[in-house]
């Protein structure tokens, strides 16, 4: 990711949490969701504090992941346009080789309703629910885990 990435991150974000959420969010939740990507220079701030990757096509971003400590999926979007196109997986690909090539046995996410199915699919377990206040309304996710060992041993 380069500085000038964030505006285009940032709508990626939008759109994806719009356009993809609506069978799990309500229009309130999405749009509270939504509204926490408007502060591009947080933005800026929060990406750059991690390894963040940005997937291309066509010479234009089309999705982008951020991987914290080496344990932890903070961010991960897909354009709606190319949702379902093996972009997501190529960027959980990449973010789970990088973070066990420096050590990480396991990773973590807190994936949203609309998200953990795919995760699921990935090999991540759920390990709780959580409810996470965004402007004035409450939006669920799961916090899931995954053993990048060999093997994939259980996730304690």
């Amino acid at each position: 990711m380069l500085p000038g990435d964030v505006p285009v991150l940032a709508a990626i974000a939008v759109a994806a949490i719009t356009e993809l959420t609506g069978e799990d969010y309500d229009e309130n939740q999405q749009e509270a969701w939504a509204a926490s990507f408007d502060d591009e220079a947080a933005l800026a701030e929060r990406l750059a504090g991690r390894l963040t990757l940005v997937a291309t096509r066509g010479g234009g971003a089309v999705g982008f992941i951020a991987l914290a400590d080496n344990r932890e999926i903070d961010l991960l979007y897909v354009h709606p346009e190319v949702a379902g196109q093996g972009i997501g997986a190529l960027l959980c690909d990449a973010a789970e080789k990088l973070a066990k090539a420096r050590g990480s046995k396991s990773l973590a996410v807190d994936a949203s309703d609309t998200a953990l199915g795919f995760f699921q699919k990935r090999g991540y377990v759920p390990q709780h629910r959580n409810t996470v206040p965004r402007g004035g309304v409450w939006l669920g996710n799961t916090t899931m885990e995954k053993s990048l060992e060999e093997g994939g041993g259980t996730v304690h």
